[in-house]
Parts: C-alpha cells; structure tokens; sequence
C-alpha cells in the first residue's frame, strides 16, 4: 500500500466503508464500540489522575519536599517507555489489540492497589512507591502504542482524527475532575493518599469491561504482522524515510522533554511558591485541565491531516505560554495562566498525535506510534529530574521559564528548517517560459 501524506483514506482499510466527513465536534461517538470504549476510558482516567495527584503529594510528604525525588519518580514512571515502548508497538501489530490491551489494564489495576494496600497499613516508604512507578511505567509502555492503535480499528480512517480529538478531551475531562477529587479526598482523609490508589485501583475494571462486550465483527482490525526479525528496525526505518514524520517526532521529543513537566513544576510552585496544601495543589491542576480541555475540544472540529507549520506554530505558543506562567507573582495569577497554557499544550499535542496517525500505513501504525511515544514521552527521565533540580536550586518558577524557552527555540528552529526547504524548492522548481526571456 502507498502512503499519501494528505488523504486520510489512504491510511487504513477502505473510505468507502467510512461514513462521510462532517465537521460534528462528537461524530466519532456515533461507533458503538467507541462509545463504549471513550465512556469508560473517562472512569478510568479520572482515576489515573487521581492515583498521580496521590504519588506527587505522598512523595513530597516522604521526601521532605525534595523536587528532586519528585522529578525521579515521574522519571522512574515514564522512563520505561524508552526500552518498551518499541516492543509494545510490535505486540500491537502482530496480536489483538483488544486483548493486549485487557491485559496491561488489569495489570495497572493490580499495581495501584498494592500501593494503596502499602499506604493503608503504614508500610509505605520512598523506594516502595518508585518501584511501584516504574512497574507502573513499564506496562504503561506497552499499553500506549495498542490504546493508540486501537482507536483506528473502532472508528476507521475517516473519524480517525475526531477520535484522536476527543480521546484528547475525555483525558482532560478526566484531568479536570480527578485532581479536584484527589485533592479534596487527600485532604478529607489528613493527608491520607490511600483512598486515591484504591479509587484508580477499581478504575480499571470500566475500562477491562468495555473491551470485554464490544462488538468485534464490527472493529476494523489491520492485517496482523506475521513473527519475523527485524521488526522493530523496520519501523525506525520508515519513520526516517519519511521527512515530516521525523519532524513530528523532534518537535514531541523538546516538548515532551522540557515543556510537559507540569505535574512536577505545578507541585513545587504550590508547596515552595505559595505554601498551600494539597486542595491548592489539585485546584491547580484542575485550572490546567480546563485549559487542556478546551484545547481538546477545538481539535475536535479538524477533520483533515494538520500542516507542519501548524505543528511549529502551537509548539512556539506553548513555549511562550509557560514562560509567562512562569513569571506569574500570585496564586491566582498563576492559576489565571494556566488555563490558555493547557489549551496551548494541548493544541498541540492532538495535532501531532493526529498528524503522525494520519501519516502512516496501517501495518506500522503500531510500530510508529510506539516510536512517538518514545520521543514524547521518553525524554521525560531526563528533563522532569533537569526541572526538578532547576526548580530546587533556583526556584520553581525557573522550571517553567527554561521549560518553556527550550520549547520557544526548538519551534523557531523547526520554522526556519521549513522555510529553508520550501526556498530549496522554489529555487529547484523551473521558471515560467515568460519570465525565463524576460529574465535572459
């Protein structure tokens, strides 16, 4: 199958299948299956940004505070996905997304529960709760690149970018709601982040449930990727033939690394800025959320493949958004400022998502996906302890401030590497016959 960078119906199975393209914010939702799957997504997710806000706060109360424990645990939870993440891609092309995907939520389950059961009998300590991060991390690498790939198979080329959408707006409605719910049940239990694990921990059991009674004559899946060597090269491969997937790619990698850090630099503005508790914390998150959702929402109205200089442009506002955050006196002024920087952040994030989904043959879909994730979210080991650390030793706000910058600088140079390409062109691209005697 060729690969077109523009025609969605190129991407996966057959356009005629697909109903016709409208510009309806909640098109997708008209798929059983989907429907069922983005309902209980929503429970389970609000449960998963429960669990985070409980991490943060029971690692600030172990640690003393430290920044740095809570850029390593961050680090600890999403490093795993630069050694897996690849590997999960593989298992997304040669077996059943639904079933992998059954298994690595009940395995998530299981782990938020063993941590909750730590924090309930007073057994927890500091080392316990970064095991348990990374385990968590580590399954999570497998079950990104398949939950991706998966939403392709319940809705077809055509919704493709509208689910991508509203996936992107069920996990900041969730972040909206989960870290409020956290905040308030860590506070109504004295500081207990217990309830909160076990509330993720039961979560699960929506998500497992939605896979179990979906439709499966009705699920679109893409021919499975027989065993061979080599596969996961192949993928690397393809992705570096192809100029505007690598630039998808960078631009997630200094995003991902440096700009999406907010549950690190959003916890030590609270506790080392303003000296508030865990309400303000969760009350932060959820002004972040609000932002992120109306982000997610305004997404949902594309129903075509983004241009790159739309990447390049969304990723310069993100930057300068957190910059800005940054420089905020107050409390409120600070909470003011994360709202537009949410819908920055994810303005940009769908369109990449979309952009790489949109751009890619079915059979490696899994595969690119997973390297995606890798450059998104694999630089997190690195730059949530690099924020941790700048924000311990020269403040919170210089955490966001860098952050940002590095966000700023990277878009500016991925424009000035498209205006160099498209001068390239035009320059290669012959003159009229007219202006070739006028100009001889």
């Amino acid at each position: 199958m060729t690969r077109t960078s523009t025609d969605p119906s190129a991407v996966a199975g057959s356009a005629t299948e697909d109903p016709p393209q409208d510009h309806a914010m909640f098109r997708a939702l008209r798929v059983r299956n989907f429907r069922l799957y983005a309902s209980a997504n929503l429970v389970s997710l609000t449960g998963t940004w429960m669990q985070r806000i409980g991490q943060d706060w029971l690692v600030l109360q172990l640690s003393g505070d430290s920044g740095i424990a809570l850029g390593l645990i961050t680090a600890l939870q999403f490093g795993p996905t630069l050694l897996l993440s690849m590997y999960g891609g593989v298992l997304a092309d040669r077996y059943s997304k639904r079933r992998v995907l059954m298994i690595t939520q009940a395995l998530m389950g299981v782990l938020a529960l063993l941590l909750g059961i730590l924090v309930a009998t007073d057994s927890v300590a500091l080392w316990h709760v970064f095991v348990l991060a990374g385990g968590l991390g580590a399954v999570s690498a497998i079950d990104v690149p398949g939950r991706q790939a998966f939403v392709s198979e319940m809705v077809g080329p055509a919704l493709l970018g509208n689910a991508v959408s509203l996936n992107s707006t069920i996990f900041n409605g969730a972040r909206l709601v989960g870290p409020s719910l956290a905040g308030l049940l860590i506070g109504a239990s004295s500081g207990d982040t217990a309830p909160a694990f076990f509330v993720n921990a039961a979560s699960f059991a929506f998500t497992i449930g939605a896979l179990a009674v979906m439709r499966a004559d009705e699920l679109r899946p893409s021919p499975p990727v027989a065993r061979a060597r080599g596969q996961l090269r192949a993928g690397v491969a393809y992705t570096w033939a192809h100029p505007d997937l690598v630039l998808a790619m960078v631009l997630a990698f200094v995003v991902g690394t440096f700009g999406f850090n907010y549950q690190v630099t959003i916890a030590l503005m609270t506790r080392q800025v303003f000296d508030l508790g865990a309400e303000a914390f969760g009350l932060l998150s959820t002004f972040f959320a609000i932002g992120s959702l109306s982000g997610a929402l305004l997404s949902t109205r594309r129903s075509v493949r983004p241009r790159q200089r739309f990447l390049v442009i969304s990723a310069v506002v993100f930057g300068l958004f957190t910059v800005v955050a940054g420089l905020m006196p107050s409390y409120v002024s600070f909470a003011v400022l994360l709202v537009p920087t949410g819908a920055a952040a994810l303005v940009f994030s769908v369109a990449n998502n979309s952009f790489v989904q949109l751009g890619v043959d079915p059979q490696m879909r899994g595969r690119v996906m997973a390297l995606y994730f890798m450059c998104f979210m694999g630089g997190t080991p690195v730059g949530a302890p690099l924020i941790g650390w700048i924000s311990e030793h020269l403040g919170a706000p210089w955490g966001l401030i860098l952050g940002g910058g590095v966000c700023v600088v990277a878009g500016l140079a991925a424009a000035a590497f498209l205006a160099r390409g498209r001068r390239v062109r035009l320059e290669a691209r012959p003159a009229p016959p007219g202006r070739q005697s006028l100009s001889g």
